[in-house]
């Protein structure tokens, strides 16, 4: 006798379902990190958040673990420094088996140049100037938005491929938030991160090509949102370490005539972890600014 058919696998439950995995998110203390933290804690995920600011971790546990208590934990850590990325990992390693799903989402920018002055001695003055950016600022950016996505991914490798070996038809995988920013070919008054930003989605494909050819079965892909909602887009949060941006604003420069909601990176997570075919890849989530600002 045939078995019989089914469409229970293509259901959305099933998809999607990150019940009972492992998740670790940096900088998971407000903007993007925090909505990808609720999207995978609120669908069942165990989701360890980390940042420099203890005080800040805190908080996001409080407030958003009412309604599912114990699926976010705050682990404080400086993702810059070799030493406590590997604490990071011994921590983690002593309260699980394994890691599922890895959101490298710390990041940092630096002050503003005007970039649009058409005197070439003014704009070089305005580029050049120490007050506006130094070889430190760019080191800096450099040490978060780059540096940090390799040691961390690399340092958590074991724990990622402990997923893989005990959870048949599942493959660690590891989520790079990088930034249209590393995609358009305008500077946006930021040389510095835009130029870590490339070097970020980079970085996602090499690690990628790199582990897939070393035979371990972890996944690495890239989400580079557009224009958000988060401390450095807006300057600050609020008390439940939320940020805003007018509507207004954005009504000219984006096709969808919006900035992005929680909603849109919450999916764009839940995809990227779930889609054990996808691979190397950098999914764009940006309301068509890229279409209107043109790629490298």
């Amino acid at each position: 006798m045939a078995a019989q058919q089914s469409n229970q696998n293509l259901t959305v439950g099933n998809l999607f379902n990150v019940n009972d995995k492992v998740a670790l998110v940096t900088g998971g203390g407000s903007g993007i990190g925090l909505m990808a933290t609720q999207a995978l804690a609120v669908n069942g995920a165990h989701v360890y958040i980390t940042g420099r600011t203890g005080e800040k971790l805190s908080r996001v546990s409080e407030l958003y673990s009412k309604d599912i208590p114990g699926k976010i934990t705050p682990l404080a850590g400086d993702i810059t420094s070799k030493d406590s990325i590997q604490d990071l990992v011994r921590e983690v390693a002593s309260r699980e088996k394994a890691l599922h799903i890895l959101i490298n989402n710390a990041g940092i920018s630096t002050s503003t140049q005007n970039t649009e002055l058409q005197d070439p001695e003014r704009l070089g003055r305005e580029l050049f100037n120490p007050e506006s950016g130094s070889f430190e600022d760019w080191e800096s950016v450099y040490r978060t938005n780059v540096c940090q996505l390799f040691f961390t991914t690399t340092a958590f490798l074991p724990l990622l491929q402990a997923s893989t070996d005990i959870e048949r038809g599942w493959s660690g995988t590891v989520i790079n938030i990088s930034s249209i920013s590393g995609i358009v070919s305008v500077a946006q008054h930021h040389f510095p991160y835009n130029a870590s930003k490339a070097a970020a989605n980079h970085l996602s494909k090499m690690l990628a090509r790199e582990i897939a050819s070393s035979d371990i079965r972890i996944r690495v892909n890239n989400i580079a949102p557009g224009v958000f909602p988060s401390e450095m887009t807006a300057g600050g949060s609020d008390e439940k370490q939320k940020s805003a941006l007018p509507k207004e604003k954005y009504e000219n420069k984006i096709p969808a005539k919006r900035p992005g909601k929680d909603e849109d990176i919450a999916s764009a997570i839940l995809f990227t972890a779930m889609n054990q075919y996808l691979n190397g890849q950098t999914i764009v989530v940006d309301g068509g600014y890229v279409l209107a600002a043109g790629t490298v």
